[in-house]
């Protein structure tokens, strides 16, 4: 009956390890989609479709944002939640003082959570659009 319960014990361990490993993948995975070239942490990204990921545990992540399998910009970020989960998948830009747009905050449709940009100081210096 020992090695029974051994047996037993490892499985359900390794099904909560599965299952952890899982969600903890998909909640750190989303999509973002500029409509206008915007600034994220000093870097211009064009209009399009991007895939954004994030690393950290709690409040505080570190943001990475991919164009196909390449890394285009990365920024820390504040996990917020939000009163209201939204149905689309949705970019808050700031609009700074010479007309350019900056990554605020990226929104998941579903979701009770926001990722907040923390270090985007509204970059104005970015250099030409493509």
């Amino acid at each position: 009956m020992n090695a029974r319960s051994g047996r037993t014990f490892k499985a359900i361990l390794l099904a909560t390890a599965v299952l952890l490993a899982g969600s903890a993948f998909a909640s750190s995975k989303g999509s973002l989609e500029l409509q206008h070239p915007t600034n994220v942490a000093g870097k211009q990204l064009a209009s399009g479709t991007y895939t954004v990921r994030w690393d950290g545990n709690g409040e505080q992540v570190q943001l990475k944002i991919f164009q196909g399998k390449n890394e285009v910009a990365s920024a820390p970020a504040r996990m917020v939640e939000v009163a209201q989960p939204p149905q689309n998948n949705s970019a808050v830009v700031n609009t700074n003082s010479d007309g350019s747009y900056s990554l605020a905050e990226i929104r998941f449709g579903g979701k009770k959570y926001a990722l907040q940009i923390t270090n985007d100081a509204g970059s104005s210096g970015a250099s030409g659009s493509r």
